[in-house]
């Protein structure tokens, strides 16, 4: 009964667990808040200096400012390669939040391309996430406008004014100059990355490519005030700004002077019509490269504005190679052009002479060897001495000395005039060509049959057949230096590099390779006299293009084959495919007592270098030496 008079609550111990929780919470308030004072004092007073500079550093962003690129002129001062003012879309990767997810969106504005983004992604991880990454080099207006009312969706992503390399006459220089294109990953890995801050473009081929450090510059850097998100704002003020270091100016690249002809690059490209091949002129007293042309070219403009993956496929898959650069480095059989050379290292080695004939019947034979070497002349020339074999292209007679001279003898002449190798030129990127020898055989072959040199292939390559190889580059080049009697110098396009600051100029001084010597001066009247009746002799085989030229010129056709045909058999060039068609080929010099010119030049399946090639040739030396109203 006493239990049930017992207080249901005990208001006493409630009362003290309440002061108690009180007590406890306005210590742990205390205690908090005492905490948040010392920090903000810290903060704002002990450290404020550091985080003010740190602030600071927030609203400050250093942006490379890329050099302006330097230019290219031909020899008389004209523009070859120009800078043009462009707005281009970049994307700074550090200020995207998702890349994938922006370059997608980009992708359905229509501003880039969805198979480009595989390489935007990899150039925005490859390099400095501070630089900027070019997605389009140059915007339309409406591509602009469409973006502008966009931007804020894509913060990082902007359209910035730039120059863009521009080449005023497009294909017509793209082989002798080159082209520059958008940096790669492989650029990032070779190339310095503070001397390529801010820059979007690297030479690629020819001058732009191996004078890039020349026509380049220095970049330099500017400050910019931004905001929280990262965009410049105007300043009004310079007192931070005046606070900073200043500004670093970056330096243009070097002006760029070529040995080119503008107006005769474009006589020589023109003079092509749409056919495939290639052209060297230059000037034999100096090795000034004059003209270089390779057909069919392409417009280097695409590659500076930037090209998408299935514009460049069209350009690399076309059969016509159009990228490849046939001047410098197509390795085609030299045929009857190293006729003028051979003829030289036969005299030279007594394997001829001046007064003896050969008579030519329409074919060779080997001693013990029922097969026939046929001479392009069915019925045969009758008896010619070795200007007649010269002018009137004979390959009996060549066949017949090339016995007496060897191959290796041939390899040796060959070489002194710098066929089978490289010329050294300043663009580099070229093929070496090839003159055989036995020891190349023996280095070149692993079964003991293959390894053996054989008399036949020794006929066939006295007429520049069989395993021989040479350039046009490498032609022009050995055709000079028998205008030169023996001179010889090494090829070069780049004739002067200027500052643009104080237009000093650095000269490339012509370079003189070793001699060919030959011990009579009565050989070399001999050979150059019959180059000169191939082109205005009574017999000469280009005759109807030397007809009534007002100066004196020499010359030598070749045709090379394409596909070998059996020798008691014949075929008609009009029943082949043209690709199977003989290459027609010329090479030439004038004037003939003082040459200023020399020009070789293949056309590709242009079944005759008296017809087809030859032309070319005149037309550009009518054009170098004034004449071009010439019959």
């Amino acid at each position: 009964m006493a239990s049930l008079l017992s207080p249901i609550k005990d208001v006493h111990s409630e009362r003290r667990l309440f002061i108690a929780r009180v007590i406890l919470s306005s210590v742990v308030s205390v205690l908090l808040l005492g905490f948040v004072i010392v920090r903000l004092v810290q903060l704002q007073v002990v450290d404020h200096e550091l985080f003010a500079e740190k602030s600071q550093g927030n609203r400050v962003r250093i942006e490379p400012v890329p050099p302006i690129r330097g230019l290219v002129f031909d020899r008389n001062g004209r523009v070859i390669a120009e800078n043009l003012p462009a707005y281009q879309l970049e994307l700074i990767p550090e200020q995207v939040g998702d890349i994938d997810d922006t370059l997608s969106r980009l992708s359905g504005l229509g501003l880039i391309e969805e198979e480009e983004i595989p390489r935007f992604k990899e150039l925005s991880r490859s390099g400095p996430r501070f630089k900027p990454v070019t997605l389009k080099f140059r915007l339309t207006d409406e591509e602009i406008a469409n973006f502008a009312i966009q931007r804020p969706r894509f913060p990082g992503v902007d359209f910035r004014p730039r120059l863009v390399r521009h080449y005023p006459n497009g294909s017509a220089v793209a082989h002798a100059v080159g082209y520059v294109g958008a940096l790669s990953t492989d650029d990032l890995e070779r190339l310095d990355p503070a001397a390529y801050a801010g820059t979007s473009h690297t030479g690629k081929t020819g001058v732009e490519n191996a004078f890039e450090a020349d026509l380049h510059g220095d970049a330099g850097y500017r400050h910019l005030i931004t905001n929280a998100r990262g965009r410049q704002i105007p300043s009004n003020t310079s007192e931070l700004l005046d606070t900073l270091p200043d500004d670093l100016t970056p330096e243009p690249g070097d002006n760029v002077y070529l040995s080119l002809d503008l107006d005769l690059q474009l006589v020589a490209t023109q003079a092509f019509e749409g056919r495939r091949g290639a052209l060297v002129a230059l000037n034999p007293n100096t090795g000034e490269i004059l003209a270089l042309v390779s057909a069919p070219s392409f417009d280097p403009n695409l590659f500076a504005v930037g090209m998408s993956t299935s514009q460049y496929r069209e350009l690399s898959e076309n059969p016509d190679r159009p990228l490849f650069n046939r001047a410098v480095r197509g390795a085609y059989p030299p045929g009857s052009t190293i006729k003028p050379m051979l003829a030289l290292a036969a005299l030279e080695t007594g394997a001829t002479n001046l007064t003896r004939k050969s008579f030519c019947r329409g074919f060779f034979q080997l001693p013990g060897d029922d097969h026939r070497y046929r001479d392009w002349k069915p019925e045969g020339h009758g008896p010619v001495d070795i200007s007649d074999a010269i002018s009137q292209s004979c390959d009996v007679y060549f066949y017949e000395i090339s016995v007496d001279i060897g191959i290796d003898a041939m390899h040796d002449y060959l070489s002194r005039f710098g066929l089978g190798m490289q010329t050294g030129i300043d663009t580099g990127g070229e093929h070496e060509g090839l003159v055989p020898s036995r020891e190349w055989k023996r280095r070149s072959f692993r079964d003991r049959d293959d390894k053996r040199w054989y008399h036949g292939e020794t006929v066939i390559a006295s007429i520049g057949q069989g395993y021989m190889l040479a350039t046009p580059l490498q032609l022009a080049n050995a055709i000079a230096a028998v205008g030169t009697r023996g001179k010889r110098f090494k090829p070069y396009i780049v004739a002067a590099v200027e500052d643009p600051l104080t237009s000093s100029r650095h000269l490339t001084q012509p370079q003189p390779l070793p001699d060919v010597e030959i011990s009579s001066d009565f050989y070399w009247d001999n050979v150059i006299n019959a180059m000169n009746d191939v082109l205005q002799g009574e017999r000469g085989t280009a005759r109807a293009v030397g007809y009534g030229a007002p100066y004196r010129m020499a010359g030598k056709s070749g045709t090379a084959q394409v596909i070998t045909v059996a020798q008691d058999e014949e075929y008609d060039e009009l029943e082949l495919e043209e690709r199977q068609r003989d290459h027609a080929l010329f090479v030439s010099f004038a004037p003939l007592d003082d040459p200023q010119i020399a020009v070789a030049l293949i056309v590709e399946n242009g079944e005759s270098g008296s017809n087809v090639a030859a032309p070319i040739a005149r037309t550009v030396m009518d054009a170098w030496l004034g004449y071009d109203d010439a019959p």
